[in-house]
């Protein structure tokens, strides 16, 4: 069963995975590691990284439970 609302979820999944690697990894470019004072958007730049890997799955996950029923 195909809903519409899976598909969507499912691309918002993607998107919300695909903005936050890109977003995360374009800080961490930006910044370089080059010292202690970037230490802050350094930590953010990671964080964005790996929320990407929770978040996308994590939206994954739910949009394949969308229409089962749980018995």
């Amino acid at each position: 069963m195909n809903t519409p609302l899976r598909t969507l979820a499912r691309v918002a999944a993607v998107t919300a995975f695909l903005l936050c690697l890109v977003g995360g990894l374009w800080i961490l470019f930006h910044v370089g590691f080059k010292s202690n004072d970037d230490a802050v958007w350094t930590g953010l730049g990671l964080c964005f990284v790996g929320k990407a890997f929770f978040v996308g799955p994590m939206l994954l996950v739910a949009a394949e439970q969308l229409g089962k029923d749980n018995k």
